[in-house]
C-alpha cells in the first residue's frame, strides 16, 4: 500500500467561480497522497459550486478509504450549508 500523507488545504475567503478552480486542483493533488484536512475558518464568502466540490472531494476520499474534514468552519459557511440544505451532507466531515 502506497504510503499516506495527511495534506491540508487552507480555503481563501471568497471561494467563488474565480477561485474555484485552483482550489479543485489542490484538492486533487491532497487527495492522491492520503487523508485531508480543509481549513476553513477564514471563509467569508462561498459559492454553490464551492460547496458542491467539497461533496465531491470527500466522497473521492471515502472511495479511497481517506479521512476528509472540514476543520473550523466559518459562520459564513456554515450558514451557506445550512440555506443550500446540505447538512446531511457535511455533517459528516464537519469538526469544530
Amino acid at each position: 500500500m502506497a504510503k499516506q500523507i495527511q495534506q491540508t488545504v487552507a480555503l481563501p475567503e471568497v471561494i467563488d467561480l474565480d477561485a474555484i478552480d485552483a482550489i479543485r486542483d489542490q484538492l486533487i493533488d491532497a487527495l492522491e497522497d492520503g487523508p485531508v484536512t480543509v481549513q476553513a475558518g477564514a471563509v467569508e464568502r462561498v459559492s454553490t459550486n464551492a460547496l458542491l466540490l467539497l461533496v465531491s472531494a470527500a466522497e473521492t476520499a471515502r472511495r479511497h478509504h481517506f479521512d476528509f474534514a472540514i476543520e473550523a468552519p466559518s459562520a459564513a459557511m456554515s450558514a451557506a450549508i445550512e440555506r443550500l440544505g446540505l447538512e446531511a451532507q457535511f455533517s459528516g466531515m464537519m469538526k469544530q
